[in-house]
């Protein structure tokens, strides 16, 4: 092959789960509890002052007893719970990476509660204040917009699955890679990120008009159907400057690529185009938003809330209730601390 992988720490450098300000000089880290490790390492930032740290710190806690509250709760009473878990968690990102928000949630919406039980029907705003504005303004995304919980829940890979079933004439919108790394032309400082579709079902020409603009077939690799990104980074040897432009370059192309957490890493290019029910913006912001709706359905419409479960989306709510938060606290413990985290014992 004309190119090499890039090696870093004695390890391959590949794509990292935290956007923003990605640690990859440091190992993955291995934690049977996310919690108590993201509280041992928010206790000892240097970079936080102290007010600022017992912030964080209360914050933390306070989204650690909402979440386990909400594993004991049923599906009708648990997006109460789960938001709250959620808004404090984001609380603690936005308050060690110091971004300024006012406390309110940032979120409305309508219902009509004489209408049929139907996602389309449940109406998600986003504010221009608020904690989620806070957090669309952390991931530089634009602070307003009106959608659906239905189609933001299409928009949502650890729930994609169970939507596509439910709703079966939508179109898919992730596409399955594996081995997502960075690798360096030989010879050369000229380097890039690619990974490889194994898939038969997506390793055919019809994805390639699937794939965001930035992407293409490497076709000097025939026996392997391997996707990289167009655009190119310098990686030049011993260079100081090294980590600070893939940190910017990974910035730029992770708004296409996605994950599931689990026992395993599993990563997705989000497709482009003309496609109703598409919305470009990330899993945080679109995942806390349906959170909030939620939580409010079961605070004040507990009855509507009721027949959305005795509607035909009822296990696609139920996967987004039980799966959302886990997928959410991985999101954030990541953004904050830089790190990757997965549970010991699994490759």
């Amino acid at each position: 092959m004309a190119f090499r992988p890039i090696i870093l720490n004695g390890k391959h450098l590949k794509l990292h789960r935290s956007i923003k300000e990605p640690d990859f000089n440091s190992k993955v880290v291995l934690a049977t509890d996310t919690w108590n490790y993201v509280q041992m390492w928010l206790a000892s930032n240097r970079q936080s002052k102290d007010d600022s740290k017992n912030k964080a710190l209360f914050h933390w806690e306070q989204a650690k007893h909402f979440f386990n509250a909400s594993l004991s709760l049923p599906p009708t009473s648990s997006p109460l719970t789960a938001y709250y878990a959620a808004m404090n968690a984001t609380k603690t990102l936005l308050i060690i990476k110091s971004v300024q928000h006012s406390d309110h949630h940032g979120v409305g919406g309508t219902n009509d509660t004489n209408a049929k039980a139907s996602l389309s029907n449940v109406q998600v705003s986003f504010k221009s204040r608020g904690i989620l504005a806070g957090l669309c303004d952390y991931l530089g995304e634009a602070a307003s917009g009106e959608y659906t919980l239905k189609d933001i829940l299409y928009n949502l890979p650890c729930v994609h699955r169970a939507f596509i079933l439910t709703f079966p004439s939508q179109r898919e919108l992730f596409i399955p890679i594996e081995k997502p790394e960075f690798v360096r032309k030989n010879k050369s400082t000229e380097s890039w990120l690619c990974a490889e579709i194994t898939n038969k079902k997506y390793a055919t020409k019809h994805t390639l008009n699937k794939l965001p603009s930035c992407f293409e077939r490497d076709a000097g690799i025939p026996d392997k159907f391997v996707v990289r990104v167009k655009d190119r980074f310098p990686w030049k040897q011993g260079d100081v400057n090294n980590l600070k432009r893939l940190t910017n370059y990974h910035r730029k192309i992770r708004e296409h690529l996605l994950y599931i957490h689990g026992k395993s890493i599993l990563w997705y290019i989000k497709r482009t185009g003309r496609i109703d029910g598409l919305i470009n913006r990330s899993c945080l912001t679109l995942r806390f938003a349906a959170l909030h709706r939620l939580s409010e359905l079961a605070r004040y419409h507990p009855q509507l809330l009721s027949r959305h479960f005795k509607a035909k989306h009822n296990w696609l709510l139920s996967e987004f209730i039980a799966r959302s938060l886990h997928q959410y606290i991985d999101e954030v413990s990541c953004e904050m601390t830089g790190k990757g985290i997965l549970v010991p014992g699994y490759r």
